[in-house]
């Protein structure tokens, strides 16, 4: 999902760009919209797009003042002006592309698949490269998928990971928490061979961080980070095995 912010001064304008936007349904989210340079930079802060479809005449400035005042800019941007005249500045700031208006639909459409592409290729370049480093150093990483951001994250710095619908929270051992897109059944499967247990249906447990294990019937696992989890008694024999040979 390519998270969209539409930031320019005419409501007609925003309309139309949203309009040929929902060609992408399910590819392209519009996560909000602005008319001038403050709304735009609380958008961006707020929402922290992948692409920003920008105006550079705005309501109390310019595209290129926006731009300017965040510093970094960490997300893909198409210009989409009235006026040609900026189309060398706009690459200056590494637009994607320059779009005049009015809008040539098909025009924009070409512009959206090549970002869409373009951040799909950058995601998998990032996930091939955590799989390169991973063979060659100690410490390994995984990538982990928000609604937001992927995280590249150190294995052994998750404590334990918990269902959460068809999400899953994982917990850290700086206090930090996550939700991310996928099952637990899918981490069960990942990081079992980095000293990970599933002693519950709803609970992933790093081994490295398990304190003890109350072997009672509805017994618990106490963590390192004072944090208690259910032992499901059917996996219970299991872990006692598993710990015993660590």
């Amino acid at each position: 999902m390519v998270k969209t912010i539409i930031i320019d001064d005419e409501a007609k304008a925003r309309k139309a760009i949203a309009n040929i936007l929902g060609k992408f349904a399910g590819e392209v989210s519009i996560v909000a919209e602005a008319d001038g340079v403050k709304s735009g930079l609380d958008a961006i802060q707020q929402h922290k797009p992948d692409l920003v479809l920008l105006d550079i005449r705005l309501s109390d400035g310019t595209g290129f003042d926006l731009l300017k005042q965040l510093g970094n800019v960490d997300f893909k941007v198409i210009f989409i002006t009235a006026y040609d005249k900026f189309a060398i500045q706009a690459f200056k700031f590494t637009a994607l592309d320059y779009i005049l208006k009015p809008i040539n639909p098909s025009e924009l459409i070409f512009a959206i698949e090549k970002v869409r592409d373009y951040i799909q290729k950058e995601n998998l370049n990032l996930k091939l490269n955590i799989l390169l480093s991973n063979r060659e150093k100690e410490k390994k990483q995984i990538v982990l998928k928000t609604t937001d951001s992927l995280n590249v994250v150190n294995i052994q710095e998750i404590i334990r990971c918990e269902a959460d619908g068809n999400y899953t929270c994982f917990h850290f051992t700086t206090g930090k928490k996550l939700l991310v897109s996928k099952t637990l059944k899918d981490f069960d499967e990942l990081l079992s061979d980095f000293g990970f247990f599933r002693v519950h249906n709803a609970h992933l447990i790093n081994l490295h961080y398990l304190e003890r294990c109350d072997r009672a019937k509805g017994g618990l696992a106490f963590m390192k980070d004072n944090s208690s989890v259910p032992v499901a008694l059917s996996r219970k024999q299991q872990l006692l095995e598993v710990i015993q040979k660590m």
